[in-house]
């Protein structure tokens, strides 16, 4: 059961240990500057009410520890004064720092003066009952303010997953986007591909029916004409090729024997699709470190001091030749640790997607045509002059 004397002792321990902390910060420690003055700011403020609220009008009730409670009023009131100017000051500047020293030295002043001549009094003035049910008042209200700061803090957690949540959740539906558009895209290629097979089926057949064509034509213009008759023969002989003779064509060229002809003349076109592959593999661990610390904090040790000493006048003031006993209480401070869990800073994981642009080259084959016009005949075994005139 914890008891007046040791509530008045400890209470201060935490806001001692956040002013130590925010001591050690350094003017580029902005963001830790911060946290820390929010923390001492809600200790000190904390600490300040629960007195003002429990302690302090049981203590106006008592004679002895009347005038006590204006002093303790006037510390407090000079603490808030102190934390406003605080507050006002730059978080990066010098000033900060020696403003945190100042408050520093009047807080532990002020414990100090509560450990030497509060505690004492309390301790004459207050009965047990009244002493223990300000001990439970105390601790009743602090419990539910940190049950709330707990709650408070709880929802604030809360509302980061459900952020976080709804992140993932919108990059899981652009991450099915993109996949149903990859799909799409392969489709789309597929398709082309087999558009692009199917021409080039037809054009193969259509090549060979071309082929069987031109080979038939030259077969027929190659085959050697006979009527039969010797005078017939050599009289057809001045205008066709002579018996057994072949009149030579270019390989690659066909004798058409239709009133029309249709040559089809195709070409290749580029279609280019994109396909996804993975680049590289991005791993974040997070692992547990132990570091030593040490850290130094001033303690102060109360005696008691008794000495003789002769009287400044010999005249009696007060009680005298009467049984007197006096009892101060020693005190010593000693270092109480804790350990807290505070988020020091976050890893955001995530795909930044940019464009780019590529240039795919390749090539691409096309039909073309040449046309060569020729007149030539022949006339027993002989090359048939052209005849170059022009009809009037």
């Amino acid at each position: 059961m914890t008891t007046i004397r040791q509530l008045i002792q400890t209470a201060p321990a935490k806001a001692n240990e956040l002013l130590a902390k925010l001591v050690d910060t350094s003017d580029t420690a902005v963001k830790t500057r911060e946290r820390l003055f929010s923390d001492l700011k809600a200790e000190l403020e904390l600490l300040a009410t629960l007195e003002e609220e429990h302690l302090f009008p049981v203590l106006r009730k008592h004679k002895e520890t009347k005038g006590l409670v204006s002093d303790a009023l006037n510390d407090n009131k000079q603490t808030r004064k102190l934390m406003a100017d605080l507050e006002r000051t730059p978080k990066e500047s010098e000033e900060f720092a020696q403003k945190v020293a100042e408050l520093r030295k009047v807080f532990q002043q002020s414990v100090r003066d509560e450990k030497n001549e509060l505690l004492p009094a309390v301790l004459k003035a207050l009965s047990d009952e009244e002493a223990q049910d300000i001990v439970e008042r105390i601790e009743a209200e602090k419990a539910q303010i940190e049950e709330a700061r707990r709650a408070e803090a709880e929802q604030r957690r809360a509302e980061a997953r459900s952020e976080r949540e709804q992140e993932e959740k919108a990059l899981a539906e652009q991450e099915e986007t993109a996949e149903r558009a990859q799909r799409s895209r392969v489709a789309a290629r597929q398709t082309a591909d087999a558009v692009v097979r199917t021409g080039e089926v037809a054009a193969e057949s259509a090549t060979q029916i071309v082929h069987s064509a031109a080979e038939g034509a030259q077969r027929v213009a190659t085959a050697p004409m006979s009527s039969g008759s010797i005078f017939w023969d050599a009289m057809f002989g001045m205008w066709t090729a002579p018996l057994g003779r072949v009149v030579g064509r270019p390989s690659n060229s066909q004798l058409s024997l239709q009133a029309e002809e249709v040559i089809p003349l195709a070409e290749e076109t580029l279609i280019v699709g994109k396909e996804t592959v993975t680049s590289g593999t991005t791993t974040v661990r997070r692992f547990v470190v132990e570091t030593p610390v040490e850290q130094q904090v001033s303690l102060y040790d109360e005696k008691v001091i008794v000495e003789r000493r002769k009287p400044v006048t010999d005249a009696v003031t007060g009680e005298t030749l009467t049984e007197l006993t006096i009892e101060m209480v020693e005190t010593s401070e000693v270092p109480v640790v804790g350990k807290g869990v505070k988020v020091r800073e976050e890893v955001v994981v995530r795909r930044e997607r940019t464009r780019r642009v590529e240039t795919v080259r390749d090539s691409v084959r096309r039909d073309e045509i040449e046309i060569t016009q020729s007149d030539e005949t022949e006339r027993s075994g002989r090359k048939r002059p052209a005849l170059a005139y022009s009809r009037k």
